[in-house]
């Protein structure tokens, strides 16, 4: 295969992924080694900080993804203003801003916070793929622990933050 061959496939499959493809899923689609998909990848990333386009390909941990870039805010807005968002409850803003704020967070925890049940507000930040479950705590009765997901960065416009503080080295 040559290497512009590669490309578009890369950049097909990352389009129609719509979300962060992994590497592993790349090798896998197209029989190349990890060293092979990075090094076209990177080449890919160059090409399109040279070229003057309105796309750019990110790396989310280990996985990358066709993004707008931020220049591009302005002349996207109109229209991703118009997208339907889930509708909140002030109840299920409140959950979330606690999972925000303390990642891997038990659901006792949220309730002695709020001072409520927080069962449906869980449920429902759990539909709409705003939180995921973190795994167990080693805590008696082993309770589960949730997370904010990357949908949340991404409907609050704090995706861009986000990728700058887990691909930058401390």
């Amino acid at each position: 295969m040559q290497i512009n061959e590669i490309k578009a496939k890369i950049e097909a499959i990352l389009f129609a992924a719509g979300r962060a493809v992994d590497k592993n899923e790349l090798i896998l689609a197209l029989e190349l080694s990890s060293e092979e998909i990075e090094n076209i990848i990177s080449n890919m990333q160059n090409d399109y900080k040279k070229e003057d386009r309105g796309i750019e390909l990110i790396k989310v941990d280990s996985s990358y993804q066709l993004c707008t870039k931020k220049e591009m805010y302005e002349a996207i807005y109109p229209v991703l203003d118009k997208r339907s968002k889930p509708n909140l409850s002030t109840a299920a803003l409140e959950t979330l801003s606690i999972i925000a704020y303390n990642p891997k967070i038990t659901r006792a925890e949220i309730e002695a916070i709020r001072g409520v049940s927080a069962d449906a507000c869980v449920y429902k930040l759990l539909e709409y793929g705003l939180i995921e479950e973190a795994g167990k705590i080693d805590l008696p009765g082993k309770p589960m622990s949730y997370k904010t997901t990357n949908d949340f960065l991404k409907m609050f416009r704090l995706f861009f933050f986000k990728r700058i503080t887990r691909t930058s080295k401390i």
